[in-house]
């Protein structure tokens, strides 16, 4: 067992009965980014503020230094050369991940225009392309919009994974792993959600950039 995920169920037990799948949807999101895919995430409520904070571990370094990669460097260095010393030195590496919950401008307008339960599902068809993954995040599993999304999703030949309760509703169905958290009610489900979805960005991280020596702190 990776030794994030033993950290993880060390500090969860109840977790156990997810790790197969937890390990799954780390192969389904190491594979993706090693093919130069994105993830892209959506849920309401609590669940759109966990996508927030997914795409802010991903996006930037989350517990390791992230240096951009060589050719950045060099080409920074060739077309600003005035500024590449600090953009070299700040700017970080980045695993892409964008959040379908903040775009507030297009979901209203097509919830208005066209129909609200197809806000997510419209920037799938947007942004998804084939080797992406959809990560939707629902404590039922029966978020319409969300199941909608999913299956948008999978017409596009994309990834998906769904992070969930205990039931797992319709996601059970659709995704190609769903998360189970071992909870029934809301606020326990979302408790467990958070350890699971910082493990998954913990080991993307050692993956994509665990040559680096030092740590930075988070924020």
């Amino acid at each position: 067992m990776n030794q994030e995920m033993t950290r993880l169920v060390k500090k969860y037990p109840e977790l156990t009965a997810c790790m197969a799948d937890i390990e799954e949807a780390f192969l389904i999101l190491k594979n993706c980014y090693n093919k130069g895919g994105k993830l892209l995430l959506c849920g309401n409520g609590g669940s759109a503020s966990d996508c927030e904070h997914i795409v802010g571990e991903l996006m930037k370094g989350f517990l390791l230094k992230r240096p951009v990669d060589q050719n950045l460097q060099k080409r920074l260095l060739e077309v600003a050369p005035a500024d590449a010393e600090n953009l070299i030195n700040h700017l970080q590496g980045a695993l892409p991940a964008i959040s379908l919950s903040n775009h507030s401008a297009l979901m209203t307008a097509f919830a208005n225009d066209v129909d609200p339960s197809l806000v997510f599902a419209q920037q799938v068809v947007g942004y998804g392309i084939n080797g992406d993954v959809l990560l939707g995040i629902s404590t039922s599993g029966n978020s319409k919009n969300v199941l909608q999304a999913l299956k948008v999703a999978k017409a596009k030949s994309m990834f998906t994974i769904g992070l969930t309760g205990r039931n797992g509703g319709e996601m059970n169905e659709i995704c190609d792993v769903t998360i189970n958290v071992p909870w029934d009610d809301t606020p326990s489900i979302q408790e467990r959600h958070l350890p699971i979805y910082h493990s998954l960005c913990i080991m993307l991280e050692e993956e994509f950039f665990g040559n680096a020596k030092k740590s930075i702190s988070r924020t």
